[in-house]
């Protein structure tokens, strides 16, 4: 629930209706009014002057091809978004950045804190502001999530970050194990650990992308898992959920960083790299 005193305080500078949002925010994140205020801050003050962007550290035609060693750290990722996923360097694990803090989750299914000096060799980030929100209402059966993401979009030519916090009668995530530099992909995620979830409260985080960004991004929907208590998940492979409040948002921009490292100056990066990438996501 949220802090009682926290929220006394700030019934004197806010209105109702924000009071009300922040504390609903709250309940639902875990995340202290601080820390929320702070990144609805950020997030205003970044895209004043950037815009509103999907932020890549490299292409993701490099990591498929074996390069899992960057220079590109948590700190610089947090600079372009308080959202989104990504892993580390050595592949090791699959990172969730949720209300702007970092998870990192391993290939036994837990979940680890992320000091902001760790290093990524990919990332995918904005910062989180939906244009529309949709509640799914407990049926007593179950949502088919592909299917519900797929109308709820508009234009599948377009960037979407996609969060949906609710209870899913089913979840099954994987989790990529650490992997030696210059191994691909395809290779580094045959034998990846699977988890299941059973009528379990979480949050999905992620993309869709569109089919003709597959050098620079995976194309379609992308998203990884946290449970509620936030100490499990994965790699999104399927999902049906009861309930969920859905929330979407329009991203017009794509920035994308090109790392300096000798393995990304030297590297052959003309390979189609579509039918590698496409195995090592499902």
């Amino acid at each position: 629930m949220a802090d009682s005193e926290e929220i006394t305080e700030l019934e004197f500078l806010l209105s109702y209706d924000i009071l009300t949002q922040l504390t609903r925010a709250m309940e639902r994140t875990g995340c202290s009014a601080a820390d929320l205020i702070e990144q609805a801050l950020r997030q205003f003050l970044v895209n004043k002057d950037k815009g509103n962007a999907v932020y890549l550290s490299a292409p993701i035609n490099a990591l498929v091809e074996g390069l899992y060693v960057e220079n590109t750290t948590i700190a610089q990722v947090k600079q372009h978004g308080d959202f989104g996923l990504g892993t580390f360097n050595y592949l090791d694990g699959e990172m969730l950045l949720l209300d702007g803090k970092v998870y990192q989750i391993r290939s036994d299914g837990n979940v680890y804190d992320v000091p902001d000096d760790e290093k990524s060799p990919f990332a995918c980030v904005t910062f989180f502001s939906p244009d529309t929100f949709d509640d799914i209402q407990d049926t007593g059966g179950s949502h088919d999530l592909t299917t519900l993401l797929d109308n709820l979009i508009p234009s599948k030519n377009m960037l979407y970050a996609i969060r949906i916090d609710g209870t899913f009668s089913h979840v099954r995530c994987r989790a990529v194990p650490r992997s030696e530099n210059y191994r691909p992909l395809v290779e580094a995620t045959k034998d990846q650990p699977i988890f299941d979830f059973h009528d379990v409260r979480g949050s999905l985080a992620g993309f869709y992308t569109p089919g003709f960004m597959e050098s620079l991004n995976a194309p379609g929907f992308h998203l990884h898992f946290l449970t509620g208590d936030r100490r499990r998940g994965g790699h999104l492979m399927a999902c049906s959920l009861k309930e969920a409040r859905i929330g979407i948002q329009h991203v017009p921009r794509l920035e994308v960083g090109l790392p300096v490292t000798l393995d990304y100056l030297t590297t052959d990066m003309t390979r189609d790299t579509g039918k590698d990438l496409e195995k090592a996501e499902k």
